[in-house]
């Protein structure tokens, strides 16, 4: 095992306690504080809106921060100067706990510093491993999640409790302190570290390069339908931006990034043969095995439109849920990582090998299927809570436990798998882009959950909703519930045919 690999499982433990204990008690505060003068019928919507905003631009801002690891900085300088803007964000929290300008100016700070070093801890760990010593690497990305979720758990399980008690500066103060903390961890193994040079500035034969070769070139006696696609993709776009003043910027603007990708992948798909000779043949199929993972990526997005909203519907459904009179509705979240805590041993242990000696091997492919499925099926649970509760039923928050199981086990099939994956499956040079496209599945998802708040606005969605005898909480879980069984299903499909890479330093 790398000696170095418990400096980044500290400091990725620490870090996580400061995001998830902010993060947790967000809504939270938005709903009893800082939103008060927004009348009681809007302010759950706006607390919604917001909270799904913030979690967008963490899982936005992972492309910045690849970005510049890949082409400028490497990853350890990336992240250590991106962590410092996080801890300067906690501080804009607990400082302008009344001020909505200085809490906002926190909540970006913290998004751009969070997302940004988000792919790069993951896929720094990958770098401290070679082909020699890969078999260990799946088991250090296990524990690389496991310390999420202890971070996780503990922030989950005390922040409410420091909100209630010691108030908003106290409470957004502590996840500041272990920010601090992780990023001294960090420093400290600084002269342990395998440090991978950036590449991707000076390759000629860089993913974006040959794309761009893919779609300007003319095949012989053929046209470029493949840049015709592009071009619409782009048009597209533009419209999506035109209509920020209808939906908001944040959706226009992700729309806009969703339709960039999609058409210009699938331009640069139906053109790449064309892109060999001016590139070599490793070049283009690296393309091509980056273009394969956006659509298993672009299919895992309903995944974390389910997941997020646990922080934020599910809380809200807690709201209305019988409880002793001492326990937080956000509370039950800390339920999440200690589920996660016993499943990763569990698994590992007990089910996996126990599935191999009955002669099924659990490929990541099928372990990220099978948790799409679960989510689904955690929100047919809660759907069905929420129309008692809407039927007039006095409900216990204990029943919670059982969708929180099911999605739990569905988030430790596919996230602890599908960073592992997204390292394994990406071409050297552009280690920190895959996983920040990885992450961008967190953005897509959180802005179908914008969509979909924003088509329930509507009138005519209002009035179909009301016919068919539910209220719009309900029918909108078991939307979503739908959404990733059909996710799950098509997953399942596609993966069948997609070869795995081993694209580990020799």
């Amino acid at each position: 095992m790398p000696p170095q690999i418990p400096y980044i499982i500290a400091n990725e433990g620490c870090e996580r306690f400061s995001f998830y204990g902010m993060r947790n008690i967000l809504t939270v505060f938005l709903m009893t504080s800082l939103l008060l003068s927004i009348p009681e019928p809007l302010r759950k919507g706006e607390a919604k809106e917001i909270f799904h905003t913030f979690v967008i631009g963490v899982y936005f801002f992972p492309l910045l921060g690849g970005w510049l690891s890949d082409r400028f900085f490497g990853k350890y300088h990336t992240i250590l100067w991106l962590s410092l803007v996080y801890c300067a964000g906690h501080a804009c929290l607990a400082i302008f706990e009344n001020n909505i300008q200085g809490f906002y100016t926190g909540l970006f700070l913290i998004a751009l510093g969070s997302g940004g070093i988000k792919p790069l801890v993951s896929s720094f760990i990958g770098d401290q491993f070679d082909k020699s010593n890969r078999s260990l690497a799946q088991k250090v990305f296990d524990a690389f999640y496991w310390i999420i979720n202890f971070g996780s758990f503990f922030a989950s399980l005390l922040m409410p409790i420091f909100l209630d008690r010691f108030g908003a500066s106290v409470a957004f103060g502590i996840p500041g302190v272990l920010m601090f903390i992780a990023t001294a961890v960090f420093w400290s193994g600084r002269r342990k570290y395998v440090r991978i040079a950036p590449t991707a500035k000076h390759d000629p034969h860089s993913f974006l390069k040959v794309v761009r070769t893919a779609l300007t070139s003319r095949g012989e006696g053929q046209g470029r339908p493949g840049l015709v696609v592009a071009v619409i993709g782009g048009l597209l776009a533009i419209g999506a931006l035109a209509m920020s003043p209808q939906w908001g910027f944040v959706i226009a603007f992700c729309t806009a990034l969703v339709l960039v990708m999609g058409f210009g992948g699938a331009g640069a798909w139906m053109q790449l043969e064309r892109a060999r000779g001016p590139h070599p043949d490793d070049a283009v199929e690296g393309v091509r095995t980056v273009l394969r993972l956006l659509v298993l990526f672009a299919l895992v997005t309903p995944f974390w439109s389910l997941f997020d909203q646990k922080a934020s519907t599910w809380v809200l459904q807690a709201d209305q849920m019988a409880k002793p009179e001492w326990f937080k509705s956000s509370m039950m979240q800390a339920l999440n990582p200690a589920l996660v805590m016993l499943l990763i041993p569990l698994n590992n242990l007990v089910l996996y090998p126990l599935l191999a000696r009955l002669g099924l091997r659990v490929t990541a492919l099928r372990r990220m299927g099978a948790g799409i499925a679960f989510s689904g099926l955690a929100w047919i649970v809660v759907g069905g809570l929420q129309l008692w509760l809407d039927g007039g039923h006095e409900v216990a928050i204990t029943w919670q436990i059982l969708p929180y199981a099911l999605l739990t086990l569905g988030e430790v099939l596919v996230s602890a798998t599908g960073l592992e994956f997204a390292y394994s499956q990406a071409p050297l040079a552009m280690k920190g882009v895959i996983t920040s496209f990885w992450n961008l599945s967190v953005t897509i998802g959180n802005l179908w959950v914008l969509m979909a708040n924003a088509s329930v606005k509507g009138e005519s969605v209002t009035h179909y909703i009301q016919s068919t005898g539910t209220s719009v909480t309900a029918f909108q879980m078991f939307f979503f519930a739908g959404f990733a069984l059909v996710a799950a299903l098509l997953f399942a499909l596609y993966a069948r045919g997609y070869r795995m890479q081993d694209n580990y330093r020799s």
